[in-house]
This record gives structure tokens, C-alpha cells and sequence, in this order.
């Protein structure tokens, strides 16, 4: 396997381990979706795809709907998309992306994250160059269709890496990496020959990743999770290597 898929096995566990984070993530970017492109996933594909994460998270379907109806208030935070890059501890580049109401308070609280845990924030693209942005879709077998002939049916959509994998209760499924700005024609695809679409989401991959050692990366794990913690914060990615044990 490539190296996306490599990295995804490291930190698949631990993205999704914390199911009430995981409802407030998924839930702010149905908001957003539904305000951008309407509350009718009939008709809106981003807000289709959110709601297919959704179910796979297992979240609430009255949590789903109130995310939806929430694009429509007024009386609502709008929710604005941003990133913020930096380095941690040991030269560790950190991409954050955040969905927030108040882009003050937000960036005002990842710069103190970054300084009292040994790093520094950057400016806005100062990473971008060290980061694939990647369009990821996990998506059920189809009988009589095999990954050499899926692989060939795609890459005239922009994916360039696929393969077999097992969700938590050991059921198999297909994971694709494709280009960010391809999203909507693999998706297309997709739906318009009957692959069951099981969730889809973006990813930053790291180009390379940089070795530490143990007293390292708990430094660097510390400035993560404090980010993580935060309720603006939607995604972390990072090119510090992982170890075996955290696969």
C-alpha cells in the first residue's frame, strides 16, 4: 500500500475514538454544507455525502437534523471554515482546520496552544506546500468489479490510490485517495453506478514524515491533543512519524 494509506492506518483509531467530538465535528460541517448549498441532500451532494458520515458514525438522526435546521437560524453562529499552520516542538509541522463563529477567539486560543507547548504559529499557506489535500471515499465491494478495474475506471476521475480495508466489526470495505479538487467527480461516479458510498472526507497526507524519539513525541502529542481538545478545531494533521504501537 501507498503512502496514504499507510498514514490513514495510524490514525484512524484515535480520530475516531471520541463519539461525542466526532458528532460536533460531523455536525458543524453539515451546517456549513446545508447554508452553502441548500438543506435538501437531493440536491445538495456535499451535505449527501455529510449525512452518509453521519450514519456511519452511528449519529443521531434528530442530531442530523438539527445540524441541518441550525444553516437556517438566525439566530445561529455562522460557521466559517479556516486553517492555521505552525510548527511544534522539534520542527514538527501542524496543520489545523477549524470551523468557527468567531475567528478571534479561535485564533487567539491555537496561537496559546502553540506557545505554551513549546511551538510557534505561522502564517496562513506557510505549510500547504508540505501537505497533500486529499479527497478520501470508503465505499462497500460490488460484486463482479475488482480493484484493478475499479483503479482503471478512476483514475480518469483523479483517484490515484485504492485498496482493500476492514472497519471496526471487521466488515470490508474500499478506501480511495483522490485529488482534493476531484471530490465531486468521484463522487459522481460513484453514485451514478451503484457504489454504496459507506463515508467520504478530506485529508492532509504528509509528504514525508519526520523521526523522533518517545520523550519527543509525548512533547509533540501534548501540543495535539490540547488542539483536538478545542471545540473550534475540526482536524489536526501533523508529519511527525508514528510508531508500530499506535497503529
Amino acid at each position: 500500500m501507498g503512502r496514504a494509506f499507510e498514514y490513514r492506518k495510524a490514525r484512524k483509531l484515535k480520530r475516531w475514538g471520541n463519539m461525542s467530538r466526532t458528532f460536533t465535528r460531523i455536525g458543524k460541517e453539515i451546517t456549513i454544507a446545508a447554508k452553502a448549498g441548500g438543506p435538501d441532500p437531493d440536491t445538495n451532494p456535499r451535505l449527501r455525502a455529510l449525512m452518509q458520515n453521519a450514519k456511519a458514525a452511528n449519529m443521531p438522526k434528530d442530531t442530523v437534523e438539527r445540524a441541518i435546521k441550525k444553516a437556517t437560524d438566525k439566530d445561529a453562529g455562522d460557521y466559517k471554515e479556516i486553517t492555521y499552520e505552525g510548527y511544534g516542538p522539534f520542527g514538527i509541522a501542524v496543520f489545523v482546520e477549524a470551523a468557527t463563529d468567531n475567528n478571534t477567539r479561535t485564533v487567539a486560543n491555537v496561537r496559546s496552544y502553540f506557545n505554551k507547548f513549546g511551538g510557534s504559529l505561522g502564517t496562513q499557506g506557510s505549510l500547504t506546500f508540505l501537505f497533500d489535500h486529499k479527497s478520501v471515499f470508503k465505499i462497500k465491494p460490488k460484486d463482479g468489479v475488482g480493484l484493478e478495474d475499479l483503479e482503471l475506471e478512476l483514475i480518469d476521475y483523479g483517484v490515484d490510490e485504492l485498496g482493500h480495508d476492514e472497519d471496526e466489526d471487521g466488515n470490508e470495505q474500499i478506501v480511495l485517495y483522490g485529488a482534493f479538487e476531484e471530490y465531486s467527480n468521484i463522487q459522481k461516479y460513484l453514485e451514478e453506478n451503484g457504489f454504496e458510498i459507506i463515508s467520504s472526507e478530506f485529508e492532509r497526507i504528509p509528504q514525508n514524515v519526520k523521526e523522533v524519539t518517545r520523550e519527543q513525541r509525548d512533547a509533540v502529542m501534548k501540543l495535539i491533543d490540547k488542539l483536538e481538545e478545542d471545540e473550534d478545531v475540526q482536524n489536526v494533521f501533523h508529519n511527525m512519524a508514528y510508531e508500530e504501537d499506535e497503529e
